[in-house]
């Protein structure tokens, strides 16, 4: 399938907005809704991953396809439908220019298709989709196939920011592009501290922590000096929570006001966790958000007590 295709079939992002939910009754506060939250479909890490050569395995991602499958066919029975379906990155596993990239792509897509075509999807930029140290050749072409590396939304009175995090691990090769996004992303923070919006909330590929804003630097962290002046900006600015993949497990922790979530993978696990999504219901004065392994989303649906929350005036 090409870009072009997929452009139809996804909504992309573009003009650093998601056409989805360009109408302005989507500004308004109308009561609780709930989104579902992904990351790391990665398709070729598992094989990968079993054969202990993550850097040029990867050759097989049949796993991948069926699990990413069995989590679009829960989201899709799912009554009501979720406002929409965000997916935190690590599309696939091929880094930009290595082998497998373009048929991880396609089947992705693929998949992806077939997602209720009443739910928009979310596509949040990975380390895998831009490269470890993305280039402005890499951000285009993520930005030809998946739509806008960074970009925000309205949805159900609530402002979603959306971000390319790698432009905060190591923007050496594009500070461009890293000032734009700063400056962009500043923009947006005083919107969200004007209280305009009902709650504000960043989706981003890798977390600022892992459980707490003092943890030593990681693979799988931000850096101290990054993550606390970012962690300072989104508190300041009044953001309620930030979710994120990367991990491939579930962590997450509270800084000052702002809750950090980190979700598993729908794709290879790294902990004791199971390939799963994330529900989050959104009430006038809370997020409360739940991690289903997709057998039990699949099997069992949203349990009562999340479902009770939407029926809130």
């Amino acid at each position: 399938m090409s870009a072009a295709e997929a452009g139809g079939v996804f909504r992309r992002a573009r003009g650093r907005t998601l056409d989805a939910f360009s109408s302005e009754k989507e500004r308004e506060w109308k009561g609780p809704f709930y989104f579902i939250q992904g990351a790391d479909p990665q398709f070729g890490l598992m094989k990968a991953w079993s054969t202990g050569d993550c850097d040029s395995g990867g050759d097989e991602w049949e796993q991948e396809i069926r699990l990413t499958e069995q989590a679009v066919q829960a989201i899709n029975k799912l009554n009501p439908k979720p406002k929409f379906f965000v997916l935190c990155g690590d599309l696939v596993h091929a880094m930009p220019g290595t082998p497998w990239r373009k048929e991880q792509t396609e089947d992705l897509q693929r998949v992806l298709r077939t997602v209720d075509g009443e739910i928009p999807l979310v596509l949040v930029s990975g380390n895998h989709d831009v490269g470890n140290v993305p280039t402005p050749e890499t951000i285009a072409e993520f930005q030809r196939t998946w739509g806008d590396d960074y970009f925000s939304f309205w949805a159900g009175g609530v402002l979603f920011l959306v971000l390319n995090s790698q432009f905060f691990y190591d923007a050496s090769m594009c500070p461009a592009l890293k000032q734009a996004q700063d400056q962009w992303l500043d923009q947006q923070l005083s919107i969200a501290g004007q209280q305009k919006c009902q709650h504000a909330v960043v989706f981003q590929h890798i977390p600022l922590f892992l459980q707490s804003i003092d943890e030593d630097d990681d693979y799988f962290n931000l850096t101290k000096l990054v993550r606390k002046e970012m962690a300072d900006k989104f508190s300041r600015a009044g953001i309620k929570a930030v979710f994120s993949g990367h991990y491939h497990r579930n962590a997450g922790g509270t800084y000052q006001d702002l809750d950090m979530v980190v979700s598993s993978a729908i794709g290879c696990q790294l902990g004791k966790d199971t390939h799963g999504l994330r529900v989050v219901v959104v009430t006038a004065k809370k997020i409360i958000h739940r991690y289903y392994s997709l057998d039990e989303l699949s099997e069992k649906g949203i349990e009562d007590d999340l479902m009770d929350l939407l029926k809130e005036k």
